[in-house]
C-alpha cells in the first residue's frame, strides 16, 4: 500500500484543508492454534500479519464523521449530535461501535473524514473487522489525546464488536491486531490476559494461508451458538463442580464430569474447547522445544476437533486441509478463525511451497469449483501511527 496515493485518494474524496492529514495501520491476524478457545476464557496462539487497514484521518470542524473506503464503494456519515445506531450489516458500524464505546467513557470527538483502505481479503477470517476496530481507536486515542492504553483500546475494540455490531467475540483479534510484534507470536490467556510474545523461527519453513474464497460473515455464520453452546455446557457441569468457564477444566476433569452434560452435542463442544486448550499449551511448549513437527501434528488435531466435535469447517476448508496434508512438505494444517468458510494456515517446507500452492489449487478448484488464493504469512506488528502527511 502506497500512503502517497492513499493521499492523493484521500484530498480527491474530501478537498484540501490547512489541517494535517494523520496515517494509520492496524494490521490483520492469523491464528497458529487455539480457536473457539478466546470467549470460552482459554489459550490461543496468534500473529499479527504484514497486511491490514490503513487509515487517514483529518479533522473536518463540523459535528459529522465522514467514512469512505477503498474497498467498496458504500460510503457514510454520522452526526455528532444524535445517538449512534447501527446501521445494518455496514463496514461503516466497525469504527462507528469504537466512537460508541469512547462516548461510553465520556470521551468525545469532534468531526473527522476518514479514509480507510485494507488489503486484507474481506471475509477471509483474517481479522478485518477487528483490524478496522483497533485502527479506528488507534487514530482517535492519537487525534484527541485520550491517552488510553493500548490494553485499554483491544477491550475497547472487543466492545463494540460485542455491544455495537452484535457479535459475542472473545479478545483474541483485537489482541493480536493491536499488540503483535514483528516475528513473534502471542500465547494468550484469555482469562487473565497474561501473556508471553513467543519468537517465531521456523527455518526453511513458511506459514502459508490458504483462502477458501467463500465469504463469510461471523455475526451470519453459527459463530454466536456456539458460545451459546459453551455456556449451556457450563451450566450442566456447575451443578456438580462450580466453574464459570470451560477452560476452568482439564481434560481429566472433563472426562469425570462429561456424562453430566445429557446433550451430546453440547457435550461435543466442551470436548472441543477443552482439548483445545491442551493442544495449545503443548504446541507452545514444541514450538519453544523447536519441534516444529509436533506443533504440526497438534495443528491437524486440532482441525479435526474443529470439523467432528465443534461442527464449525465445512466441505471448502475440509477439502483445502485434506488437500494440503497430501505434500510431502506439509507439516501441518487446518482451519484458522471462526470457521464456515475463510482461510486455513499450513506449515510448509520451503522446497514445497510452489507444489503446495499448484496442487492444492488445482484439487481444490475441481473438487468446489472455486480458485483458491494462498498467501506466504509474514509476522508483523501491532497497531499504531505512520505519520503526518
Amino acid at each position: 500500500m502506497r500512503i502517497d496515493d492513499l493521499k492523493v485518494s484521500f484530498v480527491d474524496l474530501y478537498g484540501e484543508s490547512e489541517e494535517a492529514i494523520h496515517a494509520y495501520f492496524a494490521p490483520g491476524r492469523v491464528n497458529l492454534i487455539g480457536e473457539h478457545t478466546d470467549y470460552n476464557r482459554g489459550y490461543v496462539f496468534p500473529c499479527a500479519l504484514s497486511f491490514g487497514t490503513y487509515l487517514l484521518a483529518r479533522k473536518n470542524h463540523r459535528r459529522s464523521v465522514e467514512f469512505a473506503t477503498m474497498n467498496f464503494d458504500h460510503r457514510g456519515s454520522i452526526s455528532l449530535d444524535a445517538p449512534l445506531e447501527k446501521t445494518g450489516k455496514s463496514w461503516i458500524n466497525y469504527p462507528t461501535g469504537v466512537i460508541n464505546e469512547l462516548r461510553n467513557l465520556s470521551h468525545e470527538i469532534e468531526g473527522l473524514d476518514l479514509l480507510y483502505s485494507g488489503d486484507i481479503p474481506n471475509g477471509a477470517g483474517l481479522s478485518s473487522s477487528a483490524s478496522i476496530e483497533m485502527v479506528t481507536g488507534t487514530a482517535l486515542n492519537d487525534l484527541f489525546s485520550f491517552k488510553m492504553e493500548k490494553m485499554e483500546l483491544v477491550k475497547l475494540g472487543q466492545r463494540a464488536e460485542n455491544n455495537f455490531v452484535g457479535v459475542n467475540c472473545g479478545i483474541m483479534d483485537q489482541f493480536a491486531c493491536g499488540m503483535g510484534e514483528t516475528d513473534h507470536a502471542l500465547f494468550l490467556n484469555c482469562d487473565t490476559l497474561d501473556y508471553k510474545k513467543i519468537p517465531i523461527k521456523l527455518e526453511g519453513i513458511k506459514i502459508l494461508i490458504a483462502n477458501t474464497n467463500k465469504r463469510r460473515g461471523l455475526a451470519d455464520s453459527k459463530y454466536n451458538e456456539r458460545r451459546s453452546e459453551c455456556e449451556s455446557a457450563v451450566e450442566y457441569i456447575s451443578l456438580v463442580q462450580p466453574i464459570s468457564n470451560l477452560s476452568q477444566l482439564s481434560l481429566e476433569q472433563f472426562e469425570s464430569l462429561e456424562a453430566h452434560i445429557p446433550d451430546e452435542t453440547i457435550r461435543n463442544r466442551a470436548r472441543h474447547v477443552i482439548a483445545e486448550n491442551d493442544r495449545t499449551l503443548r504446541a507452545v511448549s514444541a514450538l519453544n522445544d523447536g519441534d516444529i513437527e509436533k506443533f504440526g501434528f497438534l495443528m491437524n488435531q486440532s482441525h479435526e476437533s474443529l470439523q467432528i466435535d465443534y461442527e464449525v469447517t465445512g466441505i471448502e476448508l475440509d477439502t483445502l486441509v485434506d488437500e494440503a496434508r497430501k505434500i510431502s512438505g506439509t507439516l501441518g494444517s487446518r482451519m484458522t478463525g471462526a470457521g464456515f468458510g475463510g482461510c486455513t494456515v499450513s506449515l510448509v517446507k520451503e522446497d514445497s511451497i510452489e507444489e503446495f500452492i499448484r496442487e492444492v489449487g488445482r484439487k481444490y478448484e475441481e473438487k468446489i469449483g472455486l480458485n483458491p488464493d494462498f498467501y506466504i504469512a509474514e509476522i508483523g506488528s501491532g497497531a499504531g501511527k505512520i505519520g503526518i502527511l
